[in-house]
């Protein structure tokens, strides 16, 4: 009895330990994260509106071509994280990251439908194609004692860094008199930058048994 107590004390996760010992990497996980979701919130949240109010399309276009960047965002997410079992999480994600940047023009600054759609194809594709591979790379990443609650943990914390991005981009183009193609463009390409900065100096996980401490 005094044996089972003893292991089942033994096992449970020590969290303060983990964050004393591992707080460069979840701080570094949560910066991430922060550009992840600016990453994709800042390419989504507001496109419906701005396809609407700034070029005028009806509930039909615009639902259509959320269609297509939608199944664009499947298709990137399969293929980014495949990829990653092969060529690396990292350059997986900074690859997909930067192939962002030269859809920008075609996705904000189009004036016809079906260019647009192909921009937002294009950028959906990249965006969720990176964040493909970010379930295994978080799991692989965090040490092993906390595993399941830090990875939780930093993208929730991320995302509410970016939580602002929405009223961000809003204000922005209500201050340019509706236009948001420069709050788009302008958030897409930073972070897409900095995603790719920071998972070049960030560790390489893939082959890593989820077993492993370090």
């Amino acid at each position: 009895m005094w044996l089972e107590r003893g292991t089942s004390k033994d096992s449970k996760p020590r969290y303060l330990e983990t964050f004393k010992h591992s707080w460069k990497i979840i701080v570094f996980a949560i910066v991430l994260m922060a550009a992840f979701n600016f990453f994709s919130h800042g390419t989504q949240d507001m496109y419906p509106t701005f396809l609407k109010e700034q070029h005028g399309f009806g509930n039909g276009v615009e639902s259509l071509i959320a269609i297509f960047y939608n199944i664009a965002a499947i298709l990137g997410g399969i293929l980014a994280g495949t990829l990653s079992q092969k060529l690396g999480r990292r350059w997986v994600m900074i690859v997909m990251s930067l192939l962002v940047l030269p859809a920008i023009p075609l996705w904000a600054y189009s004036h016809t439908a079906v260019m647009l759609g192909l921009g937002a194809f294009i950028v959906q594709f990249m965006v969720q194609g990176a964040w493909g591979v970010i379930p295994a790379y978080l799991n692989e990443l965090m040490p092993l004692g906390a595993r399941a609650m830090l990875t939780g943990f930093v993208y929730q914390v991320g995302n509410v860094i970016a939580s602002p991005n929405s009223t961000l981009q809003a204000s922005w183009a209500e201050h340019l008199g509706g236009n948001f193609s420069l709050p788009m463009s302008v958030i897409a390409a930073s972070v897409a930058v900095i995603i790719a900065v920071l998972v070049f100096f960030g560790k390489e996980t893939r082959g890593k048994s989820i077993e492993e401490t370090d």
